[in-house]
């Protein structure tokens, strides 16, 4: 091979380096369980689906100008990030809202509870069928957590919250509340507080490394 040819495979090979993201995956850790997260965890009836490997909880490199602190969802690419400092932040993999229920915009976690129970919107139990109230318990649709996000002093009815599917996450499903697996909720809930600002990115402002379709097809799991 000539002298040539082996810098232009180098300069191909520094060029994708480039383009790839560090990327450290964290296992779940029960250290900041509280009892009741190990009590109803270990009784949910939901199937414990693996969540497929391009959307498990890593921390990664991160180079948008958002505040250490702040979260950033892009709903493109099913990817919530909690920005630290030092151009990283932790990805966790979310389920969002089908196109026509997604919300985009800039808002603040205005209150936020544990192991909630759910109150169904108006047009949720119309669509869905679904009763009025369903009481906290390791099977609510809300999870383990909740955040509730409020825009000029408002409820927006969007929430960031766990979910008792977490076999959809990587996928376009939900009312258009963003969800993350139960153990993920109780990571992020213990790293945010009421004030936090969200910023949910509008469609196609999203700039993760991979789409996540793409990614998953690539881990061998199926794309929604």
């Amino acid at each position: 091979m000539s002298r040539a040819s082996k810098f232009g495979i180098l300069a191909a090979g520094l060029m994708l380096a480039g383009c790839m993201q560090a990327t450290t995956y964290e296992k779940t850790s029960e250290a900041n369980f509280k009892p009741r997260d190990k009590e109803y965890l270990a009784k949910v009836s939901y199937q414990k689906t693996p969540v497929a490997e391009p959307f498990r909880r890593a921390i990664v490199e991160y180079h948008r100008k958002e505040a250490p602190g702040s979260i950033v969802v892009d709903s493109d690419n099913h990817y919530l990030y909690y920005v630290l400092d030092s151009g990283r932040a932790i990805r966790y993999g979310i389920t969002v809202g089908e196109e026509a229920m997604a919300w985009s915009g800039v808002a603040k976690i205005g209150s936020m509870a544990e192991w909630p129970a759910w109150h169904p919107t108006k047009s949720e139990i119309e669509r869905l069928g679904v009763p009025t109230f369903v009481a906290a318990g390791p099977d609510n649709p809300m999870g383990s957590r909740a955040m509730y996000l409020y825009s000029g002093g408002k409820d927006t009815l969007f929430r960031i919250h766990g979910t008792n599917q977490p076999e959809y996450i990587g996928a376009s499903i939900s009312s258009g509340c963003i969800r993350l697996t139960n153990e993920d909720a109780i990571d992020l809930y213990n790293r945010v507080k009421v004030g936090t600002v969200v910023v949910v990115l509008e469609p196609k402002q999203g700039d993760s490394p991979y789409n996540s379709k793409m990614a998953l097809q690539g881990s061998g799991g199926a794309a929604y």
